[in-house]
């Protein structure tokens, strides 16, 4: 019988929507072509012609990436880290030697100044060599200390630690807490004004990076007191600071040369100086940043793809069954068509959202959200293919493949590692909401007050007033358009016809803009807790966006004569996999068990099913399920451990 959790703190749900919804970035101050995608208009314009980079970022992107394939081939030895769950000393050595840290620093401040769209080919690169690499300089540079402190430090504070990050210190990101996951309002962790400083006291969980960390971002809340807004807000924190005790450095089923731990800190003291932002803005901080920061799960997720693809190629060519290859059986054959088809489309969603995220002319924020979204979710089905692909093999560890002869190919260790994806940063289920958040917007901007039990009569009527005027405009807008002209989007005809994708393109996102505008007429207030609804609305348009991503790719390495025609061809395939996938999400819509499994999980909850459970030994070990986070001192061994320290 495990032990009850204590000290939980106690918020309403309304209490924790309004902390999230106080953090959004509310105005859409540029175009977002996938926001206009949910809204049933489809701006090929924003993203057609395939946008550039300019020459200079490509020669300097290009030059660095040479040097990093060639440490990566020398210096990084991926079974080693697996077996020792350790990244080397020497190897985080050479890569700082290389200016990796430093990726997307100014170099101003000693960093390298590479694009987004090069950072996160670096990213792809090193992530296929060793996932937990790629974990590493991902977690230092995309939500660390560099990103904040480049978008919201000043310039005193840019000056103090950019240098650092950039060569020798590595950073982490502290939100996470016991009990406190992607419900921030619970959050425990304090830092109490003191003069010039603040005091710190609280826990963090699954600290990555945090164990060996020079510098971190720490989130905390300040209490509102006499000239103290107050609120969540954000701290760089000297990791080696008196009262910081890494207390514990996880162990998880893939990633296995990550450092993630649990950090306490007990009466650390911080000068207010190194406050990131105003008091309160922790959290808006904290989204900000991953707005393009997620940019870099895709980045590794892709790279996993060519990967997944390499192989799946190499065996199914040499494997014979029944006298033929393996590809050639046609239920092999599906699975490597969906391999070769996703990884085309992943490199397309993820070029695209970082060139639009290099040139700052579009509110990328739902771009970047669904990248995170849908290469999570798409790569672990690669992986999973990969492994049915390869059979026993597939099961059967590097290590032990090469222990009695054959080619050691982790394909077992790629699906461990890339499970935590749907986890990392947003969970796909959290991923779901903040997406459909951001996707509803247009329609909470004119009609939130009308369908919010908490308004009054008259701020209802206004609300009316203001919905009826936008319904007038838009939705006859969504009946016709050039989605149903078969002369439309012509330029997208060379030997395969990828005008007929677009066109589905177009209907659909008009079609998928009716089926919100229904559900919100249909539950209106109560459309925040349809989340199967949400999740399949957003799983469409996910899907939208790398279907328009492909087609938009394939036509710039046409016009570039680079693989034209194999382009056209992966795109046409991804395209038609896609639509299948789309239809069957919209027929969910409305055909669903939704209702039903809501009374099943009430039965679960109430016991109803117990008898179910019977027949089982259940191997867990007693114990709470979420541990004891009481501020204090610790009663534990420092377990940090810096890089060459």
């Amino acid at each position: 019988m495990s032990a009850p959790t204590e000290n939980r703190s106690t918020v309403t749900e309304r209490e924790a929507r309004q902390v999230a919804e106080a953090a959004r970035e509310r105005d859409w101050h540029k175009p977002s072509f996938a926001k206009e995608l949910f809204l049933g208009r489809f701006r090929l314009d924003l993203v057609h012609p395939h946008p550039m980079p300019v020459e200079e970022s490509v020669r300097r992107g290009e030059e660095f990436l040479a040097k990093l394939r060639a440490f990566c081939e020398a210096e990084i030895d991926s079974a080693r880290i697996e077996r020792e769950a350790r990244i080397p000393d020497e190897v985080v050595a050479g890569l700082k030697e290389l200016g990796a840290l430093g990726m997307k620093i100014d170099p101003k401040y000693g960093g390298l100044g590479l694009s987004q769209l090069y950072y996160n080919k670096a990213l792809a690169l090193v992530g296929s060599v060793s996932p937990a690499v790629g974990a590493l300089l991902s977690a230092h540079q995309s939500i660390g200390v560099p990103q904040p402190l480049k978008m919201f430090g000043t310039e005193e504070q840019k000056e103090a630690f950019l240098p650092r990050c950039a060569r020798t210190d590595i950073s982490a990101f502290l939100l996470t807490e016991p009990d406190v996951g992607s419900d921030p309002a619970r959050l425990a962790t304090t830092a109490v004004p003191d003069g010039d400083e603040y005091v710190l006291d609280g826990v963090k969980l699954w600290t990555t990076n945090g164990v060996v960390a020079d510098l971190l971002v720490v989130m905390a809340r300040v209490p509102k007191s006499e000239g103290h807004k107050g609120g969540i807000t954000a701290f760089v924190v000297e990791a080696g600071s008196e009262g910081i005790t890494v207390e514990h450095r996880n162990a998880f089923m893939g990633l296995r040369g990550i450092e993630n731990g649990v950090t306490r800190f007990h009466r650390v003291r911080v000068p207010a100086g190194h406050r990131i932002g105003p008091e309160g803005a922790g959290l808006k901080i904290a989204l900000t940043t991953l707005n393009t920061g997620r940019l870099s799960l895709p980045a590794m997720c892709a790279g996993a793809g060519k990967w997944c693809l390499k192989i799946a190629r190499e065996w199914s060519a040499e494997r014979e069954q029944w006298g033929k290859p393996l590809a050639l059986h046609e239920a092999v054959g599906a699975k490597i068509s969906f391999i070769a088809a996703t990884t085309f489309a992943l490199e397309a969603v993820l070029d695209l959202s970082s060139q639009m995220a290099d040139e700052d002319r579009n509110d990328i924020r739902i771009e970047a959200a669904l990248a995170k979204l849908y290469g999570s979710e798409m790569a672990w089905r690669m992986a999973d293919e990969l492994v049915q692909i390869r059979g026993g093999r597939g099961y059967e560890t590097a290590e032990s493949l090469k222990a009695r002869g054959e080619r050691a190919v982790p394909a077992e260790q790629m699906l461990r590692d890339l499970r935590i994806n749907r986890i990392f940063e947003g969970s796909t289920e959290i991923m779901h909401l903040l997406i459909a958040r951001e996707a509803v917007d247009a329609h909470l901007s004119v009609a939130g007050d009308l369908i919010d039990p908490a308004k009054s009569l008259p701020q209802k009527a206004k609300a009316g007033a203001q919905a009826g005027v936008f319904y007038a405009k838009w939705l006859p807008r969504l009946v016709a358009g050039p989605g149903q002209l078969p002369s439309s989007y012509a330029e997208f005809r060379h030997g395969v016809d990828l005008s007929t994708h677009l066109r589905y393109i177009e209907r659909t996102s008009r079609r998928l803009a009716r089926a919100t505008f229904y559900g919100m007429s249909r539950w209106q207030g109560r459309m925040e807790t349809k989340q199967g609804f949400l999740g399949r609305i957003v799983d469409i348009g996910a899907e939208l966006f790398a279907m328009s991503a492909a087609c938009v790719r394939a036509e710039r390495l046409r016009t570039r004569d680079e693989h034209g025609r194999e382009a056209y061809q992966l795109a046409d395939a991804f395209c038609r996999q896609a639509r299948v996938r789309v239809e069957e999400l919209f027929g969910r819509l409305w055909t669903n068990t939704d209702d039903l499994d809501r009374k099943v999980v009430k039965g679960v909850l109430g016991g109803a099913y117990t008898w179910l459970e019977e027949g089982i030994v259940d191997p867990s070990q007693d114990g709470p399920w979420i541990a004891d986070a009481t501020p204090g001192p610790s009663a534990h061994e420092n377990a940090r451990r810096p890089y060459g320290g």
